[in-house]
């Protein structure tokens, strides 16, 4: 099917869906709806196949008598979110409240599942309660996990504890697989109340105790792609070494300009550049960004391959990237000495830190020095010798840098720009892929000041296009929902903190307020997941409608091509706008198809979050059943009806059972976030330091389980 039959049928869909759910519609045959919608005698099959779809995602119902409606009131189409326990919820797009499904009413539903739920007048405490009438799409067609064999057949448990059933699997479809190999299984059947689900193994992907096939294994059950197809890597073999001189026609030259790339000690893909100068009037910052789409031709197998990763993923012991090495790492990496291709932004700044006019450009840059954060940091803040004397020409530049920085980052703090500066974990790991140690990252004023040009060329191009009115992929951030904010203020009242609430939409100059208040106070880290987790979530969109975290009415990704899709999408525009070939039809080209390059890299940024969030968390259990028995000084950072969760200053979180507090019987006091006992009154709040002694720390449920050693850390 062609991009413009896409196009149609989408709005054929729209136009019966919004006919059904007129006021005086009655439920009526294809037949009399095809002839009051004037549908001609040919299209009649793709009407009936538009129907038919409707009915299977569940926007449709048909009766017995053939007649199609809209479903009854009360039935909602969602995603099934299955729990080890049996029961789940349904999360139903655009609806707040989840809807509780009990293990005697998921009807054979399995975690990830597309359902169909009618809600009831039961209530389980605020929630709906309601039963799965129809399963309509299957979530999940294979799962990882491991292998238990039997004489005569195997099972395999899952690795995700949502999907609640073992996999049973005949013998001639184990691939020989042993007892304690973590495998992949292709779903065949789905089973019922009675029955399991049935699969075949289809990959072993090594014994469970094997080094890194713990990583794979969420690689894989994520289906996140770590291989590149033949026709990939056919098209990598005519890439060059080396850019080619006739690709510098046209360009502006910029070699002669002393620029660095700043980047941490072991990166690889420098996609990046800074060049700085002293004006008149103020400065001039260029930004310059490795041409990627130069290379990577829009519809290519190279192209497509990108899409469908989305974004490079950083896992502890790997990467996986976007683009094969021989681009990521090599003629797109923006390596000292050697000419390279880039997309310049080249901005005029006064001495406030504005930006009074820019420049974008293609051009050919050469790096004069590949410098790390840490060489820097020390140029800046350590003032050591040695390493100002082995960059002298480059310090001048360093000290500059930071002189604009400080500005541009002073000018966005004015307008309420959010700083969240909390500790980001690093895990160690040995050859075997065993941690032996879990270090907080650090942020410098190397860090920051690449942050702050990188914002900055980020809002300039968006700003740019928006005004253009041209076809764009934006980053936007929606401000927090109101009852998030209640959460979060009720929280805040018992460290003795309050943001402005009114009621109405908040500005993020109170958050920022808030973390000013907290700064170098020992709730910090605390205070600042909090306020993280009552924001939304940061998506790509074709609408312009602001970054709230930044308090940013323009904004989108430029400034990393060859990790992030976004970027090597607005390039493409950037340049066809460049040469003057943004004609009608490529404008009518990107308007089809942007809204599905914006959601399809929100999901896959989704996805490899969740990735290096799972891995992270098995490597910290892994790392605590080193330490089982040790005692440790920890924060509350969370408080349960089940329990107490307590965070170490190494970012490890584990869970004090409320059964393990046998002193008293406690309770959760939910309006105030605290754990209290029924005799003894003893609290238990939220950011209270305590000592704990790490009871047990599972791999298989990803789980670590403390208990309280001591009444509080004074």
């Amino acid at each position: 099917m062609s991009a413009m039959d896409e196009l149609l049928n989408e709005q054929r869909r729209e136009m019966i869906m919004s006919f059904v759910k007129e006021p005086q519609y009655k439920p009526m045959k294809l037949k009399e709806m095809a002839y009051l919608l004037q549908v001609s005698s040919g299209d009649r099959g793709v009407f009936r196949k538009i129907l038919t779809e409707l009915v299977e995602e569940g926007k449709l119902e048909v009766d017995t008598a053939g007649r199609y409606r809209t479903p009854e009131r009360g039935v909602y189409l969602g995603t099934f979110i299955g729990n080890a326990k049996g029961f789940g919820f349904v999360e139903v797009e655009g609806e707040k409240e989840d809807i509780f499904i009990s293990a005697d009413s998921v009807n054979g539903a399995l975690n990830g599942d597309k359902v169909l739920a009618k809600v009831s007048e039961v209530k389980t405490g605020n929630r709906r309660e309601g039963i799965i009438t129809k399963i309509v799409e299957r979530g999940t067609t294979q799962i990882v996990g491991t292998f238990q064999k039997s004489k005569n057949y195997g099972f395999v448990v899952s690795d995700n504890r949502k999907f609640t059933k073992d996999i049973f699997i005949p013998k001639e479809h184990t691939k020989n697989a042993m007892d304690g190999h973590k495998v992949v299984v292709k779903i065949t059947k789905y089973g019922d109340d009675v029955h399991n689900p049935e699969g075949h193994v289809v990959e072993i992907l090594g014994h469970v105790n094997d080094p890194g096939v713990d990583i794979i294994s969420v690689v894989r059950a994520l289906n996140i792609p770590d291989e590149y197809p033949k026709l990939v890597m056919k098209q990598v073999e005519s890439v060059p070494e080396e850019i080619d001189s006739n690709d510098i026609g046209g360009r502006l030259d910029l070699r002669d300009v002393q620029m660095v790339t700043i980047d941490g000690e072991d990166a690889k893909d420098l996609d990046d550049a800074i060049s700085l100068s002293r004006t008149e009037k103020g400065y001039q910052l260029g930004v310059h960004i490795a041409d990627v789409s130069h290379y990577v031709q829009e519809g290519s197998p190279l192209d497509k391959e990108a899409l469908k990763r989305g974004t490079s993923v950083y896992l502890v012991d790997r990467v996986i990237p976007m683009l094969p090495h021989a681009l990521s790492n090599g003629i797109c990496s923006l390596n000292q000495g050697v000419d390279r291709l880039a997309l310049s932004c080249i901005m005029d700044i006064d001495k406030k830190g504005k930006v009074v006019g820019h420049k974008i450009a293609e051009t050919v840059v050469r790096i004069d020095k590949r410098m790390s954060y840490t060489s820097v940091k020390k140029i800046l803040e350590d003032h050591d010798e040695e390493e100002c004397s082995k960059y002298k020409e480059l310090v001048p530049m360093f000290e500059l840098m930071l002189e604009v920085s400080e500005a541009i980052r002073e000018r966005r703090t004015k307008r309420g720009s959010i700083d969240f500066d909390f500790p980001e974990s690093k895990i160690l790991l040995d050859k075997k892929g065993i941690p032996y140690d879990i270090k907080p990252y650090e942020h410098n004023c190397a860090t920051k000041l690449i942050e702050d040009f990188m914002l900055m060329a980020n809002e300039t191009i968006a700003e740019d296009f928006f005004w253009q009115e041209l076809p764009f992929v934006y980053r936007t951030h929606e401000p927090p929902a109101q009852d998030k904010i209640e959460h979060l203020s009720t929280m805040l009242a018992n460290f003795g903190y309050f943001i402005k609430n009114t009621g109405e939409e908040l500005h993020p100059k109170e958050f920022q307020k808030l973390l000013g208040k907290i700064e170098g106070m020992p709730e910090e880290a605390l205070i600042s997941r909090l306020t993280l987790r009552s924001m939304k979530q940061a998506k790509y969109t074709v609408e312009c409608t602001g970054h709230f975290g930044l308090a940013a009415k323009y904004y989108c990704h430029f400034t990393s091509p060859i990790r992030r899709y976004p970027d090597l999408q607005i390039h493409r525009i950037i340049k066809e706008n460049l040469h003057g070939k943004l004609n009608e039809k490529r404008i009518k080209h990107y308007e089809r198809i942007l809204n599905g390059v914006a959601d399809s890299c929100s999901k896959t940024e989704r996805r490899a979050e969740e990735a290096e969030r799972e891995v992270d968390k098995l490597k910290k259990v892994q790392y605590m059943t080193a330490h089982i028995g040790e005692v440790f000084e920890g924060t509350i950072s969370g408080i349960t009806s089940w329990g107490m969760y307590v965070e170490l200053p190494n970012t490890v979180e584990g869970m004090v059972s409320v059964n393990s507090l046998i002193d008293d019987y406690y309770y959760y006091d939910e309006e105030n976030f605290k754990m209290i006992g029924r005799n003894t009154k003893k609290e238990y709040n939220l950011g209270q330091r305590v000592s704990i002694k790490v009871e047990n720390a599972d791999m298989e449920t990803r789980t670590i389980d403390f208990s309280i050693v001591e009444e509080e850390v004074q």
